[in-house]
């Protein structure tokens, strides 16, 4: 059960969480999480007993498609009804909703990932790096992305043991981090740099990341600390934590002259270049 415990992670379509865990090495998603993001449903169990109802085949092979699982949820380590890629497909068919194709292209990206990056980090990280410079980023870009999104990981792990559980939660911490560190939130500095959907970071320069890396690095510190619990703690500590890195932005502005925020971003530069060098 340990292992199970450690591996139930959060998948999100369309802004719904999915849980999923890892099972025969492969991942496995909470059937009722996908019912109620393909349906809306406000009680997708009972929209699951109509659906089997309905689909006499689907019932007769359900033992064979849903497994119960231990999943961590907010109350606990549950037992709850899985099913694999495969049988998620399957699920879909008995589903007449406008999200099952998209959410079978979502299916197809997250639900074939390999066992062997979530026992071994290092495979996804290598995978990673050799998209990025596929993309033209330079070496030294690349290294800080990565050590980005590890310093990203460390904070959000901290954050789900303290209490945080809704996507809306994380989406609000990080927003105050932001505003910390650079004095705009995401979705501002995406505007800012003319982004739309694009990640805001992979359009960040060497010194962006540094300041988004100290301002989650001060937070997860100040949290551990802390000892904070529950969402108001942790948004004091996001606030203060951003502050160490946005205090130290305008000093280095000050010291240097010029602006660490940018607008630049990498869609404007040429491929095969480094990524936003600063002149």
């Amino acid at each position: 059960m340990d292992k199970e415990i450690t591996t139930t992670k959060i998948a999100i379509f369309r802004k719904r969480e999915i849980r999923k865990t890892i099972h025969n090495n492969e991942w496995w998603f909470v059937i009722v999480d996908v019912v109620a993001a393909l349906t809306d449903s406000v009680q997708p169990d009972g929209y699951i007993k109509d659906m089997r109802r309905r689909d006499p085949e689907l019932s007769k092979g359900w033992g064979q498609i849903a497994t119960p699982l231990s999943v961590r949820t907010a109350g606990g380590v549950q037992k709850l009804n899985c099913a694999s890629t495969e049988g998620i497909f399957r699920i879909i068919q008995s589903i007449p909703s406008p999200k099952a194709e998209p959410f079978k292209r979502w299916l197809a990206r997250v639900g074939y990932e390999r066992i062997q990056e979530v026992e071994n980090p290092e495979l996804a990280t290598k995978r990673t790096k050799t998209l990025y410079k596929a993309k033209g980023y330079s070496d030294e870009w690349i290294e800080k992305r990565m050590r980005g999104i590890a310093i990203r990981e460390e904070l959000t792990d901290q954050w789900q043991k303290r209490g945080i559980k809704k996507q809306k939660e994380y989406e609000i911490l990080t927003a105050e981090i932001s505003k910390a560190t650079f004095e705009m939130t995401p979705s501002a500095y995406k505007k800012h740099k003319g982004l739309k959907r694009e990640n805001l970071r992979d359009h960040m320069t060497d010194l962006e990341l540094i300041f988004s890396m100290l301002g989650e690095a001060s937070t997860k510190e100040i949290a551990i600390n802390k000892n904070t619990q529950g969402f108001g703690e942790n948004k004091q500590a996001a606030i203060e934590g951003g502050a160490v890195a946005g205090n130290a932005r305008r000093e280095l502005e000050h010291k240097s002259g010029k602006k660490v925020i940018s607008k630049e971003n990498y869609r404007q530069l040429p491929q095969n270049t480094k990524l936003l060098k600063r002149e």
